[in-house]
């Protein structure tokens, strides 16, 4: 009996109670300095909080590529060279604007920048920093990009 209920929860009950997550696709940018890594920070546009560039997926580019258009939009990432591949992933929920809120998982793409221009379609919606992996796990909510942030 408890198997049965198990399985009518799993089947029928979670999936009406919970939504499915949409998808989001971020720009893990990174840059060799002497000193050792860095990663490249931007500000969100409402909470001004620290993120990583991301945004919803693009129609005609994969992730790799959809992770290259929202980190030059965001934050000047003119050249880079991405993996094709994720490198993690986070979940966070994105408040949006009627002020609902959507879980959202985020495929996160590494971004090797060798070119970054100060002139960018977002320059005047956010600060941008680069900073050391540690720092930058200690600027971000997500615990789960933390943990990214840490392994660099």
């Amino acid at each position: 009996m408890k198997a049965q209920l198990q399985r009518i929860w799993d089947e029928v009950g979670r999936p009406m109670i919970q939504r499915p997550k949409r998808v989001q696709v971020a720009a893990l940018c990174t840059r060799q300095t002497k000193s050792g890594h860095e990663v490249l920070l931007v500000t969100s546009r409402d909470t001004g909080r620290w993120i990583i560039p991301k945004g919803w997926p693009i129609d005609g580019l994969d992730g790799a590529g959809t992770a290259l258009q929202e980190a030059w939009e965001e934050a000047g990432v003119r050249e880079a060279k991405a993996k094709k591949e994720p490198v993690g992933h986070f979940t966070y929920d994105k408040v949006l604007k009627d002020g609902s809120v959507e879980a959202v998982l985020t495929s996160v793409y590494h971004l090797r920048v060798t070119k970054l221009l100060d002139d960018f379609p977002e320059v005047d919606q956010r600060q941008r920093n680069w900073v050391t992996p540690k720092i930058a796990a200690e600027r971000v909510d997500e615990p789960e990009l933390k943990a990214l942030l840490r392994h660099l």
